[in-house]
C-alpha cells in the first residue's frame, strides 16, 4: 500500500488511545475533539485493513492486530521525532561538520580554544582542523576542500571572501642572549648583518616585499628557509639565528624562552583573516562557526596583547 496514505497524525492518535485507553483522554492530550480522534483512527483502520481497538461502552482495548502493530507505529513516530530534532539542529545551526584550515601556529595553539568554546554551546557540531600551508589556504577554500580557513591576508583572491580578524606586527624573535635582545626596539637597518631563518616561502616573500624599494644596504635576506615556524623558533631559541614572524606566534615562541622585539621605520603589519567561499553556500554549522570565530579571534588577540611578554 502507498506510504502516502498514512499520516503521522493517525499514528499519534493510535498511540495516544493505546496509552490512555480512552478516546476522550487522547483527544484532550492531542488538543482535538473526540470525533476528530475517532476519524483519524477510522481512517487508519481503513488503510490497514484491520481493527485496532475493541470498543465497548465502558472501555477501549487494543485488538490482537492492534497490539501487533503498535510497536511499528511507535517506531515510525520515534524516527519522525528524531528527524524533526535533526532538522531543528540544522535549522538552528546546532549540528553538522565544519572543516577549517589554518597554518601551524593557528591550527595548533589558537583554533582548539575557539572550538572548545564554540562546542560548549553546540555539542553536536564537529569542527575538524586541517593543517594547511599558508599558500594553500585560499585554493582549498575555492576548491571546496574547506568550509573556512584562518590565516594571513592574501591579495588578489577570487571567489573567496576575507574577513579581517586582527592585525599583528612583524617582529623579531630571538633568544635572550642574542645581541639584539638588549635593544628595546629595532629598525630594519639593525638586521642587515643578522643571521635570520625564514619560516616557509611565505615569510621569505613577505620580508622581501617589505623592502622591495629599500636601498641595497638595508635589504634583509634570510640565510636559511625552513618549512615550519616551529622549526624557525626552535633554531632561534638555541641562539643559532633569529627569525621574523608576526607577533601572534608568541603563543608558541614565549614558552620557548624567546623574546620579541618590534621592528619599526617602517613597522610592517600582518592581517589575519577568516576566509570562506563566495560561490558556494556554507552549511549552517559553518556559518555559525564563522560568526563565532571572528569575534573569538578578536577577543583572543586582545587578551594575548594584555598578557606579560618576555623582556
Amino acid at each position: 500500500m502507498p506510504l502516502t496514505r498514512f499520516t503521522l497524525r493517525q499514528f499519534e492518535a493510535f498511540a495516544a488511545v493505546a496509552d490512555l485507553r480512552s478516546f476522550s483522554a487522547a483527544s484532550a492530550q492531542m488538543g482535538l475533539s473526540s470525533s476528530a480522534v475517532s476519524q483519524l483512527i477510522a481512517e487508519l483502520e481503513t488503510t490497514l485493513g484491520f481493527r485496532l481497538f475493541d470498543r465497548s461502552t465502558r472501555r477501549v482495548d487494543l485488538s490482537s492486530a492492534g497490539r501487533d502493530f503498535l510497536g511499528s507505529a511507535r517506531s515510525v513516530l520515534r524516527h519522525a521525532q528524531m528527524a524533526e530534532s535533526a532538522a531543528s539542529d540544522v535549522r538552528n545551526r546546532a549540528s553538522g561538520v565544519v572543516r577549517v584550515g589554518a597554518p601551524l601556529v593557528l591550527a595548533s595553539a589558537v583554533l582548539p580554544g575557539a572550538i572548545r568554546a564554540f562546542c560548549a554551546d553546540r555539542p553536536n557540531v564537529v569542527v575538524r582542523i586541517r593543517d594547511t600551508a599558508v599558500d594553500d589556504l585560499v585554493d582549498r577554500i575555492a576548491g571546496g576542500d574547506l568550509d573556512l580557513a584562518v590565516g594571513p591576508d592574501r591579495s588578489g583572491i577570487g571567489q573567496v571572501e576575507a574577513m579581517p580578524a586582527f592585525d599583528s606586527p612583524w617582529v623579531l624573535w630571538c633568544s635572550p642572549g642574542h645581541p639584539l635582545a638588549a635593544r628595546k626596539s629595532l629598525v630594519w637597518t639593525d638586521l642587515r648583518d643578522v643571521r635570520l631563518v625564514a619560516a616557509g616561502r611565505d615569510h621569505e616573500r613577505s620580508v622581501a616585499q617589505m623592502h622591495l624599494n629599500a636601498p641595497e644596504g638595508t635589504r634583509i635576506r634570510a640565510v636559511d628557509v625552513v618549512d615550519n615556524i616551529s622549526t624557525a623558533l626552535g633554531i632561534a631559541a638555541q641562539g643559532l639565528a633569529a627569525t621574523l614572524a608576526p607577533a601572534y606566534v608568541g603563543v608558541v615562541a614565549l614558552p620557548l624562552g624567546l623574546v620579541m622585539r618590534r621592528v619599526r621605520a617602517p613597522e610592517a603589519i600582518r592581517q589575519v583573516c577568516v576566509y570562506r567561499s563566495t560561490v558556494r553556500a556554507s552549511p549552517p554549522a559553518a556559518e555559525a562557526f564563522h560568526e563565532f570565530l571572528l569575534g573569538w579571534l578578536k577577543d583572543w588577540h586582545r587578551a594575548s596583547k594584555a598578557r606579560p611578554t618576555a623582556k
